[in-house]
Protein backbone atom coordinates (compact mmCIF):
# COMPACT_ATOMS: atom_id res chain seq x y z
CA UNK A 1 0.00 0.00 0.00
CA UNK A 2 2.57 2.37 1.21
CA UNK A 3 4.52 1.53 -2.43
CA UNK A 4 1.06 2.10 -3.85
CA UNK A 5 0.82 5.67 -2.74
CA UNK A 6 4.45 6.69 -3.67
CA UNK A 7 3.24 5.64 -7.39
CA UNK A 8 0.04 7.82 -6.90
CA UNK A 9 2.10 11.11 -5.36
CA UNK A 10 3.14 12.36 -8.50
CA UNK A 11 -0.02 12.04 -10.81
CA UNK A 12 -1.64 13.69 -7.93
CA UNK A 13 0.61 16.46 -7.33
CA UNK A 14 0.80 17.00 -11.67
CA UNK A 15 -3.55 16.82 -11.52
CA UNK A 16 -2.78 19.73 -8.95
CA UNK A 17 -0.47 21.83 -10.94
CA UNK A 18 -3.47 21.27 -13.66
CA UNK A 19 -5.86 22.82 -11.69
CA UNK A 20 -3.75 25.99 -10.62
CA UNK A 21 -2.67 26.32 -14.12
CA UNK A 22 -6.62 26.15 -15.18
CA UNK A 23 -7.39 28.55 -12.49
CA UNK A 24 -4.33 31.28 -13.41
CA UNK A 25 -5.84 30.75 -16.75
CA UNK A 26 -9.60 31.17 -16.71
CA UNK A 27 -8.35 34.50 -13.95
CA UNK A 28 -6.79 35.93 -16.99
CA UNK A 29 -9.36 35.38 -19.03
CA UNK A 30 -11.63 37.30 -16.68
CA UNK A 31 -9.02 40.03 -16.24
CA UNK A 32 -8.84 40.48 -20.11
CA UNK A 33 -12.32 40.42 -20.69
CA UNK A 34 -13.52 43.35 -17.84
CA UNK A 35 -10.64 45.23 -19.29
CA UNK A 36 -12.03 44.88 -22.78
CA UNK A 37 -15.72 45.87 -21.43
CA UNK A 38 -14.17 48.90 -19.55
CA UNK A 39 -12.74 50.10 -22.67
CA UNK A 40 -15.23 49.37 -25.26
CA UNK A 41 -18.19 50.08 -22.96
CA UNK A 42 -20.54 52.22 -24.32
CA UNK A 43 -20.71 55.82 -23.38
CA UNK A 44 -21.73 57.37 -20.06
CA UNK A 45 -25.19 58.70 -21.19
CA UNK A 46 -26.03 55.99 -23.85
CA UNK A 47 -25.07 53.27 -20.22
CA UNK A 48 -27.60 55.53 -17.88
CA UNK A 49 -30.22 55.02 -20.60
CA UNK A 50 -30.12 51.22 -21.25
CA UNK A 51 -30.24 51.02 -17.56
CA UNK A 52 -33.75 53.22 -17.19
CA UNK A 53 -34.96 50.68 -19.27
CA UNK A 54 -33.09 47.89 -17.43
CA UNK A 55 -31.32 46.70 -20.87
CA UNK A 56 -28.60 44.42 -20.80
CA UNK A 57 -25.30 46.57 -22.67
CA UNK A 58 -22.86 44.96 -24.91
CA UNK A 59 -19.20 46.11 -25.51
CA UNK A 60 -18.93 48.66 -28.44
CA UNK A 61 -16.85 46.68 -30.77
CA UNK A 62 -19.03 43.47 -30.79
CA UNK A 63 -21.71 43.29 -33.95
CA UNK A 64 -25.21 40.72 -34.10
CA UNK A 65 -25.14 37.38 -36.78
CA UNK A 66 -26.76 38.58 -39.93
CA UNK A 67 -30.35 37.22 -41.01
CA UNK A 68 -32.88 37.25 -43.73
CA UNK A 69 -35.93 35.93 -44.18
CA UNK A 70 -39.40 36.53 -45.98
CA UNK A 71 -42.03 38.29 -44.08
CA UNK A 72 -45.46 37.14 -43.80
CA UNK A 73 -46.28 39.05 -46.86
CA UNK A 74 -43.31 37.74 -48.65
CA UNK A 75 -41.40 41.07 -48.59
CA UNK A 76 -37.00 40.24 -48.15
CA UNK A 77 -35.76 41.19 -44.91
CA UNK A 78 -32.03 40.69 -43.55
CA UNK A 79 -29.99 42.60 -41.19
CA UNK A 80 -27.39 43.43 -43.94
CA UNK A 81 -30.68 45.23 -45.74
CA UNK A 82 -31.45 47.27 -42.78
CA UNK A 83 -27.64 48.68 -42.43
CA UNK A 84 -27.89 52.92 -41.76
CA UNK A 85 -31.06 52.01 -39.45
CA UNK A 86 -31.62 51.06 -35.93
CA UNK A 87 -32.91 48.02 -35.56
CA UNK A 88 -35.55 46.90 -32.58
CA UNK A 89 -35.70 43.16 -33.16
CA UNK A 90 -38.12 41.56 -31.33
CA UNK A 91 -38.63 37.97 -30.67
CA UNK A 92 -42.33 36.52 -30.08
CA UNK A 93 -44.80 34.42 -30.28
CA UNK A 94 -49.09 34.38 -30.43
CA UNK A 95 -49.37 31.83 -27.41
CA UNK A 96 -46.74 34.39 -25.13
CA UNK A 97 -49.04 36.26 -22.91
CA UNK A 98 -45.57 38.71 -21.97
CA UNK A 99 -45.54 39.54 -25.79
CA UNK A 100 -48.70 41.04 -26.99
CA UNK A 101 -48.60 43.99 -24.25
CA UNK A 102 -45.35 45.09 -26.13
CA UNK A 103 -46.83 44.88 -29.90
CA UNK A 104 -48.88 48.25 -29.96
CA UNK A 105 -46.09 49.75 -28.36
CA UNK A 106 -43.71 48.38 -30.65
CA UNK A 107 -46.10 49.64 -33.61
CA UNK A 108 -46.32 53.34 -31.90
CA UNK A 109 -42.27 53.22 -32.25
CA UNK A 110 -42.65 52.39 -35.99
CA UNK A 111 -45.02 54.28 -37.06
CA UNK A 112 -43.24 57.81 -35.11
CA UNK A 113 -39.96 56.78 -36.00
CA UNK A 114 -39.31 54.57 -38.59
CA UNK A 115 -39.13 57.52 -41.22
CA UNK A 116 -36.25 58.86 -39.06
CA UNK A 117 -34.35 55.67 -39.15
CA UNK A 118 -36.18 53.20 -37.00
CA UNK A 119 -36.68 49.35 -38.06
CA UNK A 120 -39.12 47.35 -36.08
CA UNK A 121 -38.64 43.78 -36.83
CA UNK A 122 -40.64 40.85 -35.27
CA UNK A 123 -39.25 37.67 -35.56
CA UNK A 124 -42.02 34.84 -34.86
CA UNK A 125 -41.34 32.09 -32.92
CA UNK A 126 -42.08 28.77 -34.76
CA UNK A 127 -45.26 29.18 -36.36
CA UNK A 128 -46.93 29.77 -39.57
CA UNK A 129 -47.87 32.82 -41.76
CA UNK A 130 -51.33 32.43 -41.40
CA UNK A 131 -51.38 32.96 -37.22
CA UNK A 132 -48.88 36.05 -37.87
CA UNK A 133 -51.17 37.26 -40.28
CA UNK A 134 -54.23 37.07 -37.88
CA UNK A 135 -52.74 38.33 -35.17
CA UNK A 136 -51.44 41.58 -36.78
CA UNK A 137 -54.52 42.04 -38.01
CA UNK A 138 -56.22 41.45 -34.81
CA UNK A 139 -53.51 44.07 -32.92
CA UNK A 140 -53.12 46.59 -35.89
CA UNK A 141 -49.60 45.75 -36.56
CA UNK A 142 -47.79 46.99 -39.48
CA UNK A 143 -44.12 46.43 -39.23
CA UNK A 144 -42.61 43.34 -40.52
CA UNK A 145 -42.97 40.22 -39.40
CA UNK A 146 -40.64 37.34 -40.35
CA UNK A 147 -41.56 33.44 -39.74
CA UNK A 148 -38.92 31.39 -38.02
CA UNK A 149 -40.65 28.20 -38.66
CA UNK A 150 -37.57 25.91 -37.56
CA UNK A 151 -36.19 28.41 -35.12
CA UNK A 152 -32.82 29.10 -36.65
CA UNK A 153 -33.10 32.94 -36.00
CA UNK A 154 -34.02 32.50 -32.49
CA UNK A 155 -31.13 30.05 -32.17
CA UNK A 156 -28.19 32.32 -33.88
CA UNK A 157 -29.27 34.60 -31.36
CA UNK A 158 -29.49 32.65 -28.45
CA UNK A 159 -33.05 33.30 -27.93
CA UNK A 160 -34.01 30.90 -24.28
CA UNK A 161 -37.00 32.47 -24.03
CA UNK A 162 -40.14 35.59 -24.83
CA UNK A 163 -40.16 37.93 -25.58
CA UNK A 164 -36.59 39.23 -26.21
CA UNK A 165 -35.54 41.99 -27.93
CA UNK A 166 -32.56 43.25 -28.90
CA UNK A 167 -31.23 46.75 -30.43
CA UNK A 168 -28.68 47.22 -32.86
CA UNK A 169 -26.86 51.14 -33.81
CA UNK A 170 -26.74 52.54 -36.97
CA UNK A 171 -23.75 51.36 -37.39
CA UNK A 172 -24.55 48.28 -36.95
CA UNK A 173 -23.09 47.07 -33.11
CA UNK A 174 -24.87 45.21 -30.69
CA UNK A 175 -26.51 47.57 -28.27
CA UNK A 176 -28.71 45.67 -25.78
CA UNK A 177 -30.98 42.73 -25.16
CA UNK A 178 -33.79 43.37 -23.17
CA UNK A 179 -35.23 39.49 -21.84
CA UNK A 180 -39.08 39.83 -20.85
CA UNK A 181 -41.25 42.58 -22.01
CA UNK A 182 -40.60 46.88 -21.33
CA UNK A 183 -42.55 49.35 -21.89
CA UNK A 184 -41.40 50.45 -25.07
CA UNK A 185 -43.62 53.46 -25.11
CA UNK A 186 -42.16 55.13 -22.37
CA UNK A 187 -39.80 58.01 -21.80
CA UNK A 188 -36.64 55.73 -20.93
CA UNK A 189 -36.98 53.40 -24.13
CA UNK A 190 -38.19 56.87 -26.44
CA UNK A 191 -35.24 58.65 -24.85
CA UNK A 192 -32.84 55.69 -26.17
CA UNK A 193 -34.53 55.47 -29.54
CA UNK A 194 -33.83 59.38 -29.91
CA UNK A 195 -30.33 59.21 -28.75
CA UNK A 196 -29.37 55.90 -31.54
CA UNK A 197 -31.24 57.73 -33.96
CA UNK A 198 -29.21 60.73 -33.49
CA UNK A 199 -25.81 58.70 -33.88
CA UNK A 200 -24.08 58.18 -37.57
CA UNK A 201 -24.27 55.34 -39.35
CA UNK A 202 -20.73 53.44 -40.20
CA UNK A 203 -18.77 54.83 -43.07
CA UNK A 204 -18.94 52.61 -46.10
CA UNK A 205 -16.12 49.74 -46.11
CA UNK A 206 -16.50 49.73 -41.85
CA UNK A 207 -17.58 45.90 -40.55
Amino acid sequence: MRGSARRNQPKKQKQMMRRIISSIAACAIVTLLTAFNAVAAEPPALAELLKGLNLSGYPSLMHPPDFGGFTADGQKVSLAGLSGRVVLLNFWASWCLECRPEMPMLERLHREFSAQGLAVVGINAREGTSTIRDYAKELGLTFPFIPDPKGRINAVYGVIGLPTTFIIGRDGRSVALAIGPREWNGKPARALIQALLAEPAAAKGTP
